[in-house]
């Protein structure tokens, strides 16, 4: 194969530079990412440049050295840098193996057909050389652009840090909006999610997404059936940046449902400048969350009076110990089962009749129940103002962590039934 080589080689490169001009003005003209990327002078260059080498590496090869793979390497990990797809690099090699076969048999039969025997012999030898040329430009392609991905999303980190953590003043905020894809005015908000939210420390899912930003589910228009969502990983959890759109808020919740975790959803904000706000009350929706026995998304808006608790834990310390405390101090079942009333009877509206039927007991037994927590706190249900605090020191007692209790079997919710007590079903909901 070289002796055959060395006798073509003026011809060869003659050639070789038309083939290289061939397949350079049909890669510009076939491959938009190539032409976006590079003047035609300088193609040609790396093309011409590339079928010398491939020619050197197969003299080489039929000497039985190794491959200079150097340059190819070098090439790849350009490529990378500037973005240019890995399909149009690969497609760039196996062109130009194509085209130098094509001009070596042409030489070659121009020079001595019957030479042409020795040199399909040497076919599997040229393309070996192009995979091993190919195959170096790509693994430092891939090596690159892993580098280069990391670095985009430190980068994009940082600009998520900027809006979300408030350090910056309303231009340095819009120029970080600016460089995420984001509007200057729009409707945005942020989601906390609970780093433990996850079962056995695995960390919570979230929708699909980019993880320190670029478009979401949604697209950069948030035309898609979810918003787009920006994402930060912190060690206590995740945040989200999440630009709505034409989404109403409450999108939010269908998006989280299915994941199984407690999330903590801003109210809506329009600039940049603001989601440093709407990520502190993010957060403090969160903790209102965390309350739920399991996966919740708390809208901050609809759970005020739970959120203003959840604001000052010292307050919300001495709430519980003033209004509660003498209920806190009962035995633990029976501090349970007044709580678990308590909290019943405000989320069914001061009904008993519905509170009996989602407590599976009496009507009568809720009465006797909230008689007992009437005259243990000193405070009347039918006065507004008592039920404030009431309502506000049961906010409190949900927020504070306690040890999970296990239900004996059968036992259906967190609250025990009494002896004797008939179980009813819960009122069909029409």
């Amino acid at each position: 194969m070289e002796r055959i080589i060395e006798e073509i080689r003026e011809d060869l490169n003659r050639r070789i530079a038309v083939a290289a001009d061939r397949l350079t003005d049909r890669t510009l003209t076939e491959d938009p990412a190539y032409a976006a990327l590079l003047g035609r002078t300088e193609l040609r260059e790396r093309i011409h440049h590339t079928f010398r080498q491939a020619v050197e590496g197969l003299v080489r090869s039929s000497r039985g050295l190794p491959l200079d793979l150097a340059e190819p390497h070098a090439t790849g990990a350009l490529r990378a840098e500037q973005g240019l797809p890995l399909t149009s690099l690969r497609r760039t090699y196996r062109s130009c193996g194509r085209l130098l076969w094509q001009s070596l048999t042409e030489a070659v039969t121009a020079h001595d057909r019957a030479a042409l025997p020795g040199l399909v012999a040497g076919a599997t030898l040229l393309w070996d050389v192009l995979d091993q040329m190919a195959d170096a430009a790509s693994e430092a392609y891939r090596g690159a652009e892993a580098r280069r991905g990391e670095r985009e999303r430190e980068h994009r980190a940082a600009l998520l840090d900027v809006l979300l953590d408030g350090a910056a003043g309303e231009a340095d905020a819009a120029e970080a909006a600016g460089r995420l894809g984001l509007p200057g005015r729009g409707r945005f908000a942020v989601v906390a999610l609970d780093g433990r939210s996850g079962p056995d420390g695995v960390p919570a899912p979230r929708p699909e997404g980019d993880p320190a930003g670029g478009p979401g589910a949604g697209g950069a228009e948030g035309v898609g059936p979810f918003p787009r969502l920006l994402w930060r990983i912190r060690p206590d959890g995740e945040v989200g940046l999440v630009e709505l759109g034409h989404h109403p808020l409450e999108s939010l919740r269908e998006l989280f449902a299915p994941l199984g975790v407690r999330v903590g959803v801003s109210p809506v904000v329009a600039l940049p400048v603001e989601l440093a706000g709407a990520h502190r009350l993010a957060a403090l929706a969160l903790r209102t969350a965390t309350a739920a026995a399991g996966p919740a998304t708390a809208l901050l808006d609809e759970g005020l009076p739970a959120a203003l608790v959840a604001a000052d834990p010292e307050l919300a310390a001495r709430l519980r110990e003033v209004v509660l405390g003498p209920i806190l101090a009962l035995p633990a079942d029976d501090s349970r089962v007044l709580l678990s009333t308590l909290g019943t009877w405000l989320a069914c509206r001061g009904s008993t009749t519905y509170a009996a039927q989602r407590l599976y007991c009496h009507r009568n037994t809720v009465s006797n129940r909230l008689r007992r927590l009437e005259q243990l706190t000193g405070r009347a249900l039918s006065d507004p103002a008592h039920v404030v605090e009431l309502a506000l020191a049961h906010a409190a007692v949900a927020q504070r962590p306690t040890p999970s209790v296990p239900r004996p079997p059968g036992t259906p919710g967190s609250v025990p039934i009494p002896a004797g007590t008939a179980r009813r079903s819960p009122r069909p909901r029409g």
